[in-house]
């Protein structure tokens, strides 16, 4: 029986726990203003459809809490539905914003998400990569720190796998990543337009492999070169790690001297946190005496005092794209394109800490 009309004469909106019950792929397809094979080539992943027609469907189908037999699908296309995260630290701010969003993304797929903490050790990126753990992954997306492309592909074999970071020149493997060197330059300019003439960074790790620290640091120095600045080494302090308090031990050092720098750059937000504490407790003021900025744009830096001034990925888009590369793979639609390297968007975000 077709619902009754409404008082206007329009028929009425199955509610949602109506639609808990009887909603099918027919109803979603009625609801967005699309053909069933729309809704099937969404929920199947199994062709393209424009962005405006995915974002329609996947709406319908969240207002109808549509649930398609996952399991049958995937039983019958020989997969798991189970992808695996790999990520450096599950406690840092940015990471676990960032796979909050790919968990979010990665249901809309109908998959679930595996999440491993490799602390950025050689040993543990080898282990999830190889699956010694015992699970069965249709896929793998993974930060890595230590591993070289050719060594990621040899450990995964036929599973797909996309990166997120910087990584060697000669890329083997999809990723995704932003312009660190433009994102360096971009916020050391800020600094210096701000009436910094003795900027300095912190963050550099040569013992890591991932090269994201060190594309920082040459976007740092190009600001410099371009303000007619000298760059000066013993004001590019290396850290152990990417937290507080390692920014605070890096700006004592710098405080140390007799002419301290009068900005830094950091080159994550919990390093530029510390750095704050350090010229604080030295009776400094932020941004007067020395100004800061940081990288990643994690909540604690929104709220601080003063703001942090940073750098901010567009984290949203690194998880959409990530999966969608890696659903490119798993389903064998790019099976023979070469590795693909996305450049996701950033923002500078001038706030208190740099006089912004």
């Amino acid at each position: 029986m077709s619902p009754e009309p409404d008082r206007t004469g329009t028929a009425a909106r199955p509610g949602r726990e109506e639609a808990q019950v009887a909603a099918k792929l027919r109803d979603v397809a009625a609801l967005a203003g699309v053909s069933p094979r729309t809704v099937s080539n969404v929920v199947n992943d199994s062709a393209s459809v424009a962005p405006a027609t995915r974002e329609r469907v996947l709406a319908a189908i969240e207002e109808l809490d549509y649930r398609p037999n996952l399991a049958a699908r995937q039983l019958r296309q020989g997969r798991t539905g189970l992808i695996g995260l790999a990520i450096p630290e599950i406690g840092s701010p940015y990471f676990g914003e960032l796979a909050g969003l790919i968990v979010e993304a990665a249901q809309q797929r109908g998959w679930t998400v595996l999440i491993d903490q490799t602390q950025g050790l050689a040993d543990r990126e080898r282990r999830l990569l190889s699956k010694t753990g015992g699970h069965t992954m249709d896929g793998i997306i993974i930060s890595p720190w230590m591993l070289a492309p050719h060594e990621i592909l040899s450990l995964a074999g036929a599973t797909p796998v996309v990166t997120l970071g910087e990584l060697d020149p000669q890329d083997a493997v999809d990723h995704v990543a932003i312009d660190n060197v433009a994102a360096a330059k971009e916020v050391t300019a800020h600094l210096i337009a701000r009436g910094a003439r003795r900027p300095a960074a912190i963050g550099t790790q040569p013992h890591r492999r991932n090269g994201t620290a060190e594309l920082r640091l040459i976007g740092h120095r190009q600001a410099l070169v371009d303000a007619g600045l000298t760059s000066r080494r013993e004001w590019e302090v290396p850290v152990e790690s990417l937290h507080r308090e390692e920014g605070r031990r890096a700006m004592e050092l710098l405080l140390a001297g007799p002419h301290h720098p009068d900005a830094v750059f950091c080159f994550t937000d919990e390093l530029a946190l510390g750095a704050v504490h350090a010229i604080l407790a030295r009776g400094l003021r932020v941004p007067e005496d020395v100004a800061v900025a940081g990288f990643d744009d994690i909540e604690d830096g929104r709220y601080a005092t003063p703001g942090l001034t940073t750098v901010a990925p567009d984290k949203h888009h690194i998880a959409t794209t990530a999966l969608q590369l890696l659903a490119d793979r798993i389903y064998g639609r790019m099976a023979q394109v070469a590795p693909r390297r996305v450049v996701s968007p950033h923002q500078l975000l001038p706030r208190g800490s740099s006089g912004g």
